[in-house]
């Protein structure tokens, strides 16, 4: 059995919301939604940057980094720490996800769901499209930290999201995703997410906001978490080679 940091298959389903939508034209709620992807990492040029993944997983932790290049809708990410593990590669085609490590024949496919350590799944790392991957309402508008921001509701368009339901708070002003909830079939909150964007990317020779740290947490035990620390974010030219999957036995 294919087992990467412990892979384990977990689900998310669909949950019911009680409030009214808030009044929004559906094309200024997906362009709100492509913002918040800008900084996350949705950037359709060759986009680079490093994570590292610092886990506490039932009293077990575990710390792993990875090297991330994007473009449009692929990505390649591989480990660099720690030496066990360094090699393993993750190359996101679109919505198919292949891992291939040394020791394999051939690449896998995997879920996005299946989780890499402590509570982050394969798609936290590189999946930043929600404008393509979800229908999006607003629901309503809340504070969160004295900010003003719109209450999302995202329900997935397929099967192969990292998640099939997300409530996301997005900020008014900056237009950059704030929080997460992801919730059970009966509304249940199984995980949370914040976002802090302290550092920038300069694309086009515009500044931009970017992603500096993901708190993911087990709304059950909240001992329980992943904490994702972005780094050296940049644009980089990528040839296609590199998202090629034949190219990994190479």
């Amino acid at each position: 059995m294919l087992r990467v940091s412990r892979l384990v298959s977990w689900t998310l389903a669909l949950y019911a919301v009680a409030s009214p939508a808030y009044s929004a034209p559906s094309g200024d709620v997906l362009s709100l939604l492509r913002d918040a992807d800008r900084g996350r990492g949705g950037i359709q040029q060759g986009l680079g940057w490093t994570v590292s993944i610092d886990s506490q997983d039932d009293g077990d932790s575990s710390s792993t980094t990875y090297q991330v290049r994007t473009r449009g809708d692929n990505a390649y990410v591989e480990v660099t720490a720690p030496a066990r593990s360094k090699g393993e590669v993750f190359l996101f085609n679109d919505r198919t996800i292949w891992f291939f490590k040394p020791t394999l024949k051939k690449p896998v496919a995997i879920s996005a769901r299946q989780k890499l350590t402590g509570q982050a799944a394969n798609g936290d790392i590189a999946s930043t499209n929600y404008a393509r991957d979800y229908d999006a309402k607003i629901m309503r508008k809340e504070p969160v930290n004295g900010a003003s921001c719109f209450v999302l509701d995202l329900k997935s368009k397929h099967d192969s999201t990292t998640y099939d339901r997300i409530r996301y708070w997005v900020s008014e002003k900056r237009r950059l995703g704030i929080k997460a909830e992801f919730l059970s079939l009966e509304g249940k909150i199984l995980k949370k997410a914040e976002f802090k964007y302290d550092q920038k990317v300069v694309v086009d020779g515009k500044s931009l906001d970017f992603v500096s740290e993901m708190i993911i947490v087990d709304a059950l035990n909240s001992a329980n978490r992943s904490v994702m620390h972005y780094a050296k974010p940049a644009i980089v030219k990528t040839p296609d080679s590199l998202f090629n999957v034949n190219n990994l036995l190479r």
